[in-house]
């Protein structure tokens, strides 16, 4: 039986598909933000003191900076070619959930940009003179990291949607609402590597990738439609 849930998830599915048929035709604009984060990442030790405390003490810093620079990279494109083209316009009119048809294009944000950052940062934290003991929990911490700052950053994609290169603007934007990530993801970090606990900081990153899935899909789906009319 074809229940409107089922329906929903069908329709979610087919578009994370095409989204990502279509990203690997333009494999720049999602090679761009991991090359970004590999040359910050290298070229980093070599704007200081070659001495590996050091690297250690500015690794998370290093870390967490490049992925949400890394992660705007791609935020402008994430809705804006489909409002271009009226693809938009016909989610809307289709009858499905328009909030589940938008984390539909956001989770492809997440896997082309947040999920590969997430699997490079461990081997640059590495390179930074994180002991190897560290690397799962940098992995775990990059991950939800990543997910929350594709989830807040659809908020901004949405609300600078209809603004001719609104790049700048978008980053005004997000850039605040992802404090938090950063200072936490951080933290985290720094704790990992010293060889401390650090699971508070890693449920606090947790609790805000859940709350910024139950919210910024909601938040994202008003912001398109505002700029929709």
């Amino acid at each position: 039986m074809n229940t409107p849930r089922n329906s929903a998830v069908a329709a979610a599915t087919a578009i994370l598909q095409r989204d990502l048929l279509l990203a690997f035709r333009k494999p720049g604009e999602w090679l761009q933000p991991l090359a970004f984060f590999v040359l910050v990442a290298v070229l980093f030790p070599l704007a200081v003191t070659p001495e590996m405390a050091l690297f250690r003490q500015l690794a998370p810093a290093a870390l967490w900076v490049s992925l949400l620079l890394a992660s705007l990279l791609a935020l402008e494109f994430l809705f804006r070619e489909d409002a271009r083209d009226g693809t938009l316009e016909q989610y809307v009119l289709s009858g499905q959930p328009f909030t589940a048809l938008l984390l539909a294009k956001t989770a492809t944000h997440w896997l082309l940009t947040g999920l590969p950052l997430s699997l490079v940062g461990p081997v640059a934290a590495i390179s930074l003179g994180a002991p190897l003991a560290a690397v799962p929990g940098i992995f775990l911490a990059l991950l939800l990291g990543s997910v929350t700052l594709s989830l807040l950053g659809s908020i901004g994609a949405g609300l600078t949607l209809g603004v001719r290169r609104g790049g700048a603007l978008l980053s005004l934007l997000v850039l605040p609402i992802t404090v938090p990530v950063l200072v936490f993801g951080a933290k985290a970090t720094v704790m990992l590597i010293a060889g401390d606990g650090a699971a508070d900081a890693l449920y606090l990153l947790a609790a805000m990738s859940v709350l910024a899935l139950t919210l910024a899909p909601l938040a994202a789906a008003a912001a398109v439609r505002i700029s929709l009319e």
